[in-house]
């Protein structure tokens, strides 16, 4: 009995390589009991990861059907990490490490398997209403969430010769309107934004040849065609970094914000736009020059690096299970 198993094992280990199967058909033998979400291309020898925002609400509003997909989507792409993009926790942040939120509102609610990997996580204006220093100090309690500081960088290789830097912002202490509400915005107005813009600019004239991709994470949108989409905030962002990641060929700046999920490239722009703030509340969208696939559902994005292009999916996440809503290729 021990051999048959054995043998069935290297079998499914043979017929994985040799891409006879896909990483869920894989999992399902060997005794997945997830969901698959059939209309999600999953491209052999890609490298994945999954991006949300805007999730922590104690599992209300849609926030367990994301999560809930969220998991299955790691399982179908075979997904390296997570990405969030800040509001981790509504409305006030958290108090401490030990702060019951971090269970009700994320250990217990992304409690899939294939979701105990690594989170890398930034900061959103609700985090600010909270002490954020414990959002810091979670990454030595936690194995899976990663905030090792305000703000930081990770690169990682997506195949033999190519890396992509993933760059982290901490966006909230440029927005001018939080510092005349320093009460609500607990230490915005303390933060040295040219210590980080500068920052910022050394790590994107990375000498490394080897870094084919460059993506920015950050909780503002540059642009928006949802609620704030003539909110002088998102002006005075857009002036401040529009150009800059255009001068340093940023691929992709990811955000979240508004409760949508929105992809935009205005003319004449080289940085794509990837806003996916979805995971929880979900808030009415619309159009702006450049806006290339806009929705107001509850869900996420999965981007897939494969050669010179990046395939970006946008999924909804049901009551009963995920759609497909668009696909997006970004190539280089």
């Amino acid at each position: 009995m021990k051999k048959l198993l054995l043998a069935t094992i290297i079998s499914l280990n043979l017929s994985f390589a040799c891409g006879q199967v896909n990483p869920f058909e894989f999992e399902k033998q060997t005794g997945y009991k997830g969901n698959n979400i059939p209309d999600l291309t999953y491209l052999e020898d890609s490298y994945s990861f999954l991006v949300l925002g805007d999730f922590g609400r104690v599992g209300n509003y849609y926030q367990q059907d994301v999560a809930r997909e969220l998991g299955h989507a790691t399982i179908v792409l075979d997904a390296e990490f997570i990405v969030s993009v800040g509001d981790n926790f509504y409305p006030n942040g958290v108090a401490s490490t030990t702060d019951y939120q971090w269970v009700s509102s994320f250990e217990s609610i992304y409690n899939d398997a294939s979701l105990y990997r690594d989170w890398y996580v930034a900061l959103g204006n609700h985090d600010y209403r909270g002490n954020v220093q414990a959002q810091i100090d979670y990454s030595n309690v936690s194995r899976r969430w990663n905030m090792p500081a305000r703000y930081y960088s990770k690169t990682f290789h997506v195949n033999n010769d190519e890396k992509m830097l993933l760059i982290v912002m901490d966006t909230n202490p440029y927005i001018e309107s939080y510092h005349q509400a320093s009460e609500k915005y607990i230490g915005v107005a303390e933060q040295d934004t040219a210590k980080q813009t500068q920052w910022l600019i050394e790590q994107l004239k990375t000498s490394d040849p080897q870094i084919k991709w460059k993506i920015v994470v950050g909780h503002h949108p540059l642009y928006s065609g949802g609620k704030r989409k003539d909110s002088e905030d998102t002006k005075l962002f857009e002036k401040k970094f529009a150009d800059l990641f255009d001068k340093h060929q940023v691929d992709a700046y990811i955000c979240g914000h508004e409760h949508d999920l929105q992809i935009i490239k205005p003319k004449e722009r080289f940085t794509t736009q990837f806003l996916s703030g979805a995971a929880s509340e979900v808030r009415e969208t619309g159009n702006r020059e450049g806006t290339i696939f806009a929705t107001a559902e509850p869900g996420f994005m999965a981007f897939s690096v494969f050669g010179s292009k990046m395939l970006v999916q946008t999924v909804r996440a049901g009551e009963t299970g995920a759609t497909v809503l668009h696909k997006f290729e970004l190539a280089k």
